[in-house]
């Protein structure tokens, strides 16, 4: 199960409106749908939020927009899943790339 949704993207205006904040677009949209407001966290390096009652989930679901640029996302992104004890196959990162 997925406990960990992350949106990758780059902080500032500049990159506000480009392709790259498309993991941050997703994120921002999904939290609206749940309801649920994202707040910066110096702990995660980002902006946060914990989901209690998403559908299908068996217990919270964190929404995490790292602010730390996308080269270094990997700082936020250990820093919570560290904390609450979430395994990698538990994150689902949302990046503007095709893999």
């Amino acid at each position: 199960m997925i406990r960990l949704l992350v949106g990758l993207g780059n902080p500032g205006a500049e990159y506000e409106d480009t392709r790259h904040n498309a993991g941050f677009w997703w994120i921002d949209g999904l939290a609206r749908g749940l309801k649920v407001s994202l707040q910066a966290d110096k702990a995660y390096h980002g902006l946060v939020a914990r989901v209690n009652n998403a559908p299908g989930a068996s217990g919270p679901v964190w929404l995490l927009e790292p602010m730390t640029y996308m080269n270094l996302s990997g700082k936020s992104v250990a820093a919570l899943a560290r904390f609450f004890k979430i395994a990698p196959e538990e994150i689902l990162a949302v990046h503007d790339e095709l893999d």
